[in-house]
């Protein structure tokens, strides 16, 4: 993220660092068998085998997949687990690393029962003939701890067609690339919260998108599927799509209040001010009268471990949330790349040139999903830097907070977050007192009602004079001369009516 975005500039004082980085990434290789009619040749001329033979050949494989997964986490004194129903496997991962104290190599095998593409045969004219379809098998989860990737994991289903998923994390590669540079990092779980060289870190990071990522993905795989050393699966390698990509821009606060006071607002103004044209023209789109799609926009201020907004075009988002209250997190997730567009050679009328194509999903497009999201990101932050900050405001309610002190004797500060105080500003403010000021019982009225009660009229009276005084002291509120009423000050407009809209709206428009 470049130093000029008019966010990063306009916030400056109050940031550490900007850093672009690929964060979850989900990888998926696909055996060279597209349709059933390819599927039936290859069975019919390569294995040379009768079709209603060929599930009985895929049972006897599958049992070797499962034998040689539990051969390999007994080779690694790694656990192998059978589960059964709905498990968090980061949670099992998690406890294995820590019984193991592993800091590499396998963490441990998880096998589960899940509804995978794959092959049954049908009753045909003349003959059977083998299709494609879902239905449930055991996958097979390798979890390892990477020198170079930390934890990532090899997913593999265990019937034909063998499709194998691989997922890693971009913050977690970064993390050991620091190490190696000896550039000084602190990470909390997918975020690096310090960094003692930004301008490395970021140059760094973008070197995921270079690494030579087929052959660390065929690599992997072979490794936990023997199959593919096979003679009846021989030259049958994987083509690597990139299935899932986030790409996420950290804006990294020098303290938890500064980015406190400013992302409630931010929030907001995502969620009232963000147009279906906004969020198209941040993924690079313009609302044509032709898009099929919606565009969704959902905010939720309640949820663990905080509030967080998604834009929803298709199956595409634009997220922003908070990491641990210091780091401000925009996020572009990358599902169906052909959404976008990028420039790439293409042939036309037998010329080679340049144009404007659908993205695709091969991982050779890992840098577009790169750009792609990276411009998405800028353009977001870009339209949050019309929102103020809020710090202004929130000294100015630090000082109503403090007590003040006066010939000797101290006055207790006001609590912003307090109705009451709050109503006290409200009925000072009210327009009815801007002519001729307001009096005590105007205030009484406005806070307690009418009393009927002479003593009851005596202390509420009594209770509101004391309040007064104390917003006197500050020079909140001054007295009209020869007169019982009292006026708001200057000072008192804008300090207590940026208190009034704190309490009532969020944040927008305080300072």
């Amino acid at each position: 993220m470049p130093n000029s975005n008019p966010f990063t500039v306009k916030f400056a004082a109050s940031l550490i660092a900007v850093l672009g980085c690929f964060d979850r990434v989900i990888f998926k290789g696909h055996l060279p068998f597209g349709d059933d009619a390819h599927l039936n040749r290859f069975v019919d001329h390569t294995l040379g085998m009768p079709r209603k033979d060929f599930l009985s050949f895929l049972e006897d494989k599958t049992e070797q997949l499962v034998a040689h997964a539990k051969a390999l986490a007994e080779q690694h004194g790694a656990p192998y687990h059978y589960l059964q129903g709905r498990h968090r496997k980061e949670d099992i991962v998690g406890q294995a690393i820590r019984d193991r104290r592993l800091g590499e190599g396998l963490v441990g095998v998880l096998c589960c029962m899940e509804t995978c593409r794959t092959v049954k045969l049908l009753y045909g004219q003349g003959r059977p003939r083998l299709a494609f379809t879902w239905r449930q098998q055991r996958v097979l989860y390798f979890y390892f701890l990477d020198p170079q990737f930390g934890l990532r994991y090899v997913r593999v289903q265990t019937w034909f067609p063998f499709t194998t998923q691989v997922y890693v994390n971009g913050h977690d590669w970064l993390a050991r690339q620091l190490h190696q540079a000896g550039v000084g990092f602190v990470q909390h779980d997918n975020a690096l919260t310090q960094l003692d060289d930004p301008a490395k870190a970021q140059q760094l990071a973008e070197g995921f998108a270079k690494l030579p990522w087929p052959k660390l993905l065929q690599g992997w795989t072979r490794q936990v599927n023997p199959l593919l050393e096979q003679p009846w699966l021989s030259g049958k390698g994987h083509y690597w799509v990139i299935d899932q990509a986030e790409y996420s821009t950290d804006v990294l606060f020098k303290s938890r209040q500064q980015l406190a006071g400013l992302y409630p607002r931010l929030l907001d103004h995502a969620c009232v001010n963000f147009s279906a044209q906004d969020i198209l023209t941040f993924l690079g789109r313009r609302l044509h009268p032709l898009f099929d799609g919606e565009v969704l926009t959902d905010c939720k201020k309640d949820r663990w471990p905080g509030a967080r907004i998604k834009h929803r075009v298709k199956n595409n988002w634009l997220k922003m949330y908070d990491k641990f209250g210091q780091i401000l997190r925009i996020e572009t997730v990358i599902n169906n790349p052909r959404e976008f567009r990028v420039r790439r050679r293409k042939q036309r009328q037998g010329r080679w040139q340049m144009v404007w194509c659908p993205m695709n999903k091969g991982v050779s497009n890992f840098y577009h999903y790169q750009e792609v999201a990276q411009a998405a990101n800028r353009r977001y932050l870009e339209a949050l830097a019309v929102v103020a900050d809020p710090a202004p405001a929130y000294r100015r309610v630090e000082e109503l907070a403090r007590p003040k002190e006066k010939a000797g004797r101290s006055y207790a500060g006001f609590n912003p977050a307090s109705g009451q105080d709050v109503g006290l500003f409200g009925a000072v403010l009210a327009g009815g007192g801007a002519l001729q000021g307001f009096r005590n019982a105007d205030i009484r009225r406005a806070l307690y009602g009418e009393a009927a009660e002479p003593g009851r009229r005596r202390r509420e009276a009594a209770a509101v004079g004391r309040q007064l005084k104390r917003l006197h002291v500050r020079g909140l509120i001054a007295k009209v001369p020869r007169s019982r009423r009292w006026r708001v000050t200057a000072k008192g407009q804008r300090l207590l009516g940026a208190v009034v809209r704190l309490y009532h709206h969020g944040l927008p428009a305080a300072a």
